[in-house]
Order: C-alpha cells, then structure tokens, then sequence
C-alpha cells in the first residue's frame, strides 16, 4: 500500500473514555509505523495536555495542537513550524461577562504555560498540572495566547459560543472539546485542523488523498473533509459522520481506531 499520512485525534477517538490509550490502540499505531506510514496527533488539546501520549506512542512525526493554531515538531527545531495567537484583550472582554454568560472559568493558553481568571474553579486535569498558583492568574497575561478556554454548563455551549462568535465575529471561532464536559476552545479565526494538518502532509510531500483522518468532533469535520479518507468514530457526532467516508464499527472506548486501521492498511 502507498505510504499513508495516518492523522488521529485524542479525545474521543484514540483515547477511551478514561483519557487513556489501550496497548491494543498503541501496538496497531505502532505496527502501521512499522508498514512506513506516518502516525500524526491532531489535537484540540495544547501540548502539555498531550505529550505523553505523544511519547507514549514514540512518535517522531510533527504534532497539531489546539485545533491548528499550533504545528510542529515537538523537542526539536523545524522549519514548517506555525503558530497563531489572539489578541489578549479579548480573555479580558469575556472575563467582564462571566456572570452572564455563567461561566466556571476562563484560561488562556500558550504552548507551555496557561493562565485562568480564579483558582477557584482550577481543575488539574485540564490544565496538566497539579496545582495553580497567583502566578497562574489571568491578570498575569503579558502576551497574546494560542487559545483561550472556558468552562461553561452542558446546556449552555451553544448559546455560549453562538454569542461569542457573533461578538469577536472578525476575531475568533469557537470549538468543543471531545468528552463528558462543557468546554469551548476559542482559537484564531479561520483556524482548524485541516490548515496544519495540510503543513504536515507538505512536509512529507504527501498528497491530500493519501491522508487518511480519525475524528469523532465538529472540530474534526475540516480535517475529515480535506483528507482523502476521513473516517468518523461511531460514538462520533452526526455532524462528523455525515462527511466522513466511512464510520468505524467499533466506538472509541473499544478500540475503534485500531480495528479500523488493522483492516484498511492491513496490518
């Protein structure tokens, strides 16, 4: 078989539903790096929040992290790196309206380090990191961040991201997370998956139809969209299946990807 550009999602897609990755799932990725095809995350998640399970795979690929803004090579210097950023006043705009827009909290996030309005609401798993001090709070923000992120109520997303969308309209989009919780990611505008995942395929000088795309999200859909197979998890949304070409069989909490995989590369 041509040599493939295999790009994953994390959430929802390669890890199961205890944000893990199943040695099942880690044997198939490595058998398919075995066979010469190229094993890329894309991932909504910054990278702190996701380099072990970059290492955990022994990856040597370039890495897409939240959800596009950010491309590269992680641990190493490398020319096709990108990184976008949001002007910084607009944490601030959206803290001024935190009671009515009944938000938990919001963060801003840079590739190593993240900010958040009050510990109060600080939780350590999306944050990769025990604890937060002062020194975390958003008052502290010096620079423009890579993404914002806000807690908000289940019920609550769509209106949340409807009016933050209208209101930076010319700024901003607003992205979900995979997974149980409320979480909107707001990036650059005009960013998705898809435009790094582009600069990866380059790299290599794969062409779109050989890249082959696994997500469960409507930040997946660009991504599902540009590759020249997309496949969508079964416990992915309708919005995601409706343009994959094909849906894998199993969900993502039994090993979907991987038994996906092992029958389209044959491995």
């Amino acid at each position: 078989m041509q040599q493939k550009l295999i790009a994953i999602d994390l959430d929802g897609t390669t890890l199961n539903n205890q944000s893990l990755i199943s040695n099942h799932t880690q044997e198939t990725l490595a058998k398919a790096t075995k066979a010469g095809h190229i094993v890329s995350i894309a991932t909504g998640r910054p990278f702190r929040m996701s380099q072990q399970f970059y290492t955990q795979l022994g990856l040597n690929t370039p890495m897409v992290n939240f959800n596009g803004a950010l491309v590269h090579m992680p641990f190493k210097k490398w020319r096709f790196e990108r990184e976008l950023s949001i002007r910084r006043d607009i944490a601030f705009e959206i803290v001024a309206q935190k009671e009515a827009l009944q938000l938990d909290f919001i963060a801003a996030e840079n590739r190593e380090s993240f900010f958040i309005d009050s510990l109060d609401h600080f939780e350590s798993r999306f944050f990769a990191a025990p604890s937060a001090t002062t020194k975390n709070l958003l008052e502290n923000l010096k620079t423009n961040p890579t993404s914002l992120l806000i807690k908000t109520q289940k019920d609550q997303t769509a209106n949340v991201s409807k009016f933050l969308t209208l209101q930076f309209k010319d700024d901003i989009d607003v992205r979900t997370w995979g997974g149980p919780d409320a979480i909107l990611e707001i990036v650059p505008k005009g960013v998705q998956k898809a435009m790094s995942v582009a600069v990866v395929a380059e790299s290599f000088g794969i062409d779109a139809k050989n890249i082959v795309a696994f997500g469960d999200e409507h930040n997946d859909v660009e991504m599902l969209e540009y590759a020249g197979w997309g496949v969508a998890m079964k416990n992915g949304t309708d919005q995601v299946k409706q343009i994959a070409n094909d849906i894998t069989d199993k969900t993502n909490e039994a090993d979907g990807l991987a038994d996906y995989l092992e029958k389209y590369l044959a491995i």
